[in-house]
């Protein structure tokens, strides 16, 4: 197993001085090198041969004994010298001061096809930024990470890669509903494969400290080899900078809204610079159309995180960013035009991606108003999101309301709907069957568009559960049929149709299908 190597963070960047791997505060570096904590007894539950080729990996490599020990954390690939990064961040609205990598080990920066590489281990044991934690992941977190990462991938939404998924042999002690009931689960390890793990929280860090010259650093380092086509200078640079990481964490949260996904922990050490999905935690999928949903039981109280807030919390977190790069800019202004200008352009292309779900493509002034009367209509009955949009698009522009309902009745948790409710949807379906005959576009085409945006398949809760469920019993055939199937989220796929469904009753309030914890 061959990897092509190169060192640009830890060569070009402040490392922390001392190498003892214990709890502590560390100042004026931005990692520190620590090496992962070996498992006893590593094996194989499931590798990504599309990751593998991305990083240069041959496709039988991630078979060999070689790939199960570098990727378990057992040893340490030869030439490189592992490293956990040093951040700050604002958790849940507060200022949380240092955090770090605690529960992850980056193994090294690898190169492919002109494009860069971060290696990291999920779940390989502490680092200096664990604080009170054992930097360990179990089973059931590490499950839904390696799916989920992919799921995104296939869905078409920036995010991290999961390469590969390890049992370590080790048990993990954990508390999964915080109520003072630990219990041993299985340890694992994912490895995620990203540009960089550079999160707003590593500005963050330097700025609360006001470390200006490792502020300046890291800005550089991150512009020169992450955002090389930024050719400005001075303090139009950082300025660059900022507006681009700004229009893709904008692009990144549409495509959130888009298939209804929900991140659960957004905060600013969880807000990576390349406006990429990281860090999944938490997370959910809505199952019905619910803007006031968390999947996350730590935010159930004040929602701060959920589905419909994420928007206005990419921007408070981009807020945080422009505080942190002030002082390598000094101008507040330019930095305020650029934050202004996040909500007015969200709203514009919030629409033409609610368009595009709806399949109208001839722009309209009261497609606004019909976005707008649909999305109030959604939540007043259980209506399961994913279902709705697929099924909407086998509406045809001669649909009679009541036909149009039939088609997409389905969606309904509880299809006996009282009269008044109904009479909103036929008054609805009726005005979108309408507006469809004012389209160019064939009824098949328009279909086809529709459910390019509209996937089939989204990974529910209760599906990565029983996944669990079953590889805790070493049962790994669900893992690997569900990976497979959220490779084509867009398409039929007949062989996978009883997956298109509402979540069952039994999920509803199940651990881990309905809420989640952040414990891992």
């Amino acid at each position: 197993m061959k990897l092509q190597i190169q060192h640009n963070f830890i060569s070009q960047l402040p490392a922390d001085p001392i190498e003892i791997n214990i709890p502590r505060q560390v100042e004026q570096a931005c990692f520190s090198y620590v090496e992962p904590k070996q498992p006893s007894n590593p094996s194989l539950m499931h590798a990504s041969k599309e990751v593998a080729a991305l990083i240069g990996l041959e496709q039988d490599a991630i078979f060999s004994a070689d790939f199960l020990t570098i990727f378990s954390g057992k040893k340490v690939y030869p030439g490189t010298k592992p490293f956990a990064l040093a951040y700050a961040g604002h958790q849940f609205g507060n200022w949380a001061g240092q955090l770090g990598d605690g529960r992850a080990i980056n193994l090294t920066e690898v190169t492919h096809n002109n494009q860069s590489y971060i290696l990291q281990l999920k779940g390989a044991g502490s680092t200096p930024y664990s604080r009170t934690a054992d930097g360990f992941a179990v089973l059931r977190s590490s499950i839904r990470e390696h799916l989920c990462a992919e799921a995104m991938h296939y869905l078409g939404i920036p995010t991290t890669r999961s390469l590969s998924l390890i049992l370590s042999g080790d048990p993990v002690l954990r508390d999964v509903l915080y109520n003072g009931n630990p219990a041993y689960e299985k340890g694992a390890i994912v490895c995620r494969v990203a540009p960089s793990f550079i999160r707003f929280g590593s500005f963050e860090l330097f700025a609360s400290r006001n470390d200006d010259a490792n502020l300046k650093l890291l800005a550089d380092f991150s512009i020169k080899h992450h955002f090389q086509h930024i050719t400005a200078t001075g303090t139009a640079k950082y300025l660059a900078f900022f507006e681009e990481v700004t229009q893709t964490t904008l692009e990144m949260i549409l495509h959130w809204q888009r298939v209804g996904f929900v991140h659960g922990v957004m905060n600013t050490d969880n807000m990576s610079i390349h406006g990429i999905t990281i860090d999944y935690g938490p997370y959910g999928w809505l199952e019905d159309y619910n803007p006031d949903w968390t999947p996350n039981t730590t935010d159930n109280q004040y929602k701060r995180y959920r589905f419909g807030n994420q928007p206005e919390m990419a921007l408070w977190n981009l807020y945080q960013l422009a505080n942190a790069l002030y002082p390598l800019i000094n101008d507040a202004k330019p930095l305020e035009a650029i934050l202004n200008a996040f909500s007015t352009r969200y709203e514009k292309k919030y629409l033409l991606m609610m368009q595009e779900k709806l399949g109208l493509h001839i722009p309209k002034e009261s497609d606004a108003i019909l976005i707008q009367n649909l999305t109030q209509l959604l939540p007043v009955v259980e209506t399961d999101m994913t279902i709705f949009f697929r099924n909407l698009a086998n509406v045809t522009k001669d649909d009679a309301a009541a036909t149009a309902f039939d088609k997409i009745k389905y969606a309904f948790y509880n299809e006996e709907i009282n009269e008044t409710v109904l009479k909103n949807w036929h008054d609805w379906l009726a005005t979108y069957c309408l507006r469809l005959q004012e389209e160019s576009l064939l009824d098949t085409e328009r279909k086809a568009v529709m459910n390019a945006v509209n996937p089939k398949y989204v990974l529910r809760n209760y599906m990565a559960q029983l996944c669990i469920d079953d590889a805790d019993k070493g049962d790994y055939a669900l893992l690997n049929a569900l990976f497979e199937m959220l490779k084509n989220p867009y398409a039929e796929q007949p062989n996978y149709e009883k997956w298109f469904a509402k979540r069952p009753d039994w999920a509803r309030n199940k651990v881990g299908c309905s809420m989640l914890s952040c414990s891992s």
